[in-house]
């Protein structure tokens, strides 16, 4: 082979070879950087608890829509307000992009005992509007928490009274009303404005 025809081969070759990594760049779907994605989703177990209306919250209310989903209580002094404002963040700016799905914000409390409907409805509404509040008997919360790998404890304090510890995690239910994915802590609205449309667009 001639060393015209050479370079030409090797020019030629290069081209080909670089088509063909732009094209694979192009064509990969993007992955989430932060969310953990469930290898198998699993359906919702079967409890009964309360909306902040007082109207019953079954496993066919996570039908239907996109949920993220937190275990928290009211009197938590930062990490539940913390995380419920970096959701609510996240939502603004979908609905500014003009996001056509929103995904709704819930917050199960794990301090059932002093969480009143009404009171979870005033702490809910903090955090924007058509956000799910959830309460109830706290068995069934336990059903709820145990299915989904929800850790949760009361922990006694000096003055007598009580916290609660908890998992800081966001669950994401899909509209089937199956876990298919999980935030861990820290939560970033970054994190969630990357990883969300991801998410959304599989299903």
């Amino acid at each position: 082979m001639s060393p015209k025809n050479l370079i030409l081969g090797i020019l030629l070759g290069s081209a080909l070879a670089a088509g063909i990594f732009v094209a694979t760049k192009i064509t990969t779907p993007a992955e989430p950087q932060s969310a953990f994605i469930i290898p198998i989703s699993s359906a919702m177990p079967e409890f009964s608890l309360l909306d902040q209306t007082g109207a019953a919250v079954t496993a066919d209310t996570f039908r239907g829509q996109w949920d993220l989903v937190f275990f928290g209580f009211t009197n938590c002094p930062d990490i539940c307000p913390t995380t419920l404002q970096t959701l609510a963040s996240a939502k603004r700016e979908f609905a500014a992009a003009g996001a056509e799905t929103l995904p709704r914000i819930v917050l199960v409390s794990v301090d059932p005992e002093r969480d009143t409907p009404e009171l979870l409805g005033q702490y809910v509404d903090y955090f924007g509007d058509d956000n799910l509040a959830v309460t109830g008997q706290l068995e069934e919360v336990t059903k709820l928490t145990k299915a989904l790998g929800i850790y949760f404890e009361k922990a006694p304090t000096d003055d007598g009274n009580y916290g609660v510890n908890h998992s800081a995690t966001v669950l994401v239910i899909d509209p089937k009303g199956e876990f298919m994915a999980l935030f861990s802590a820290p939560h970033l609205v970054a994190d969630y404005l990357h990883d969300l449309p991801i998410i959304m667009d599989s299903q």
